[in-house]
């Protein structure tokens, strides 16, 4: 009887103690991002994913690094996964519809403003801005 509560505290300890590491790797993720040291808060954020799969905001903010080193693919790549395990996520939904509008998709612009406009509680003077960069794009055709 011991020896299985013995067992039992140091099981729970290994969950307990990792759990606060993965909250640990996230938050110094954060705070490496918020430096502008992007290398180690990728590896941070990646490693917090590898223990926390479904933590869509590491997904978020590794799309954030891939579109400051400008790689588009893993940049999409991790919004989806983002927007896949969060699809209420506004920041990734107008980062993919930035992606989109820059492709010239306007058809995928329109389905995600959509979604955007029924989600957005936070973000929502970005449909504004939008509309605005869909209206300039056909006006800029017309001439």
């Amino acid at each position: 009887m011991k020896l299985k509560n013995k067992l039992l505290i140091l099981i729970l300890t290994f969950f307990v103690n990792n759990a606060f590491a993965n909250e640990r790797f996230f938050n110094d993720a954060i705070n490496l991002f918020e430096g502008k040291d992007y290398d180690k808060s990728k590896f941070l954020f990646q490693r917090n994913i590898v223990f926390n799969p479904k933590d869509s905001k590491s997904y978020l903010f590794l799309a954030k690094i891939y579109q400051i080193e400008e790689d588009e693919e893993k940049t999409e790549k991790n919004l989806n996964t983002a927007l896949l395990l969060n699809p209420e996520d506004e920041e990734a939904l107008y980062m993919l519809i930035d992606i989109e509008l820059k492709r010239s998709n306007f058809s995928k612009v329109n389905d995600l403003r959509s979604d955007f406009e029924k989600i957005c509680t936070t973000l929502c003077e970005k449909i504004t801005l939008i509309q605005e960069r869909l209206k300039n794009f056909d006006t800029s055709n017309e001439s």
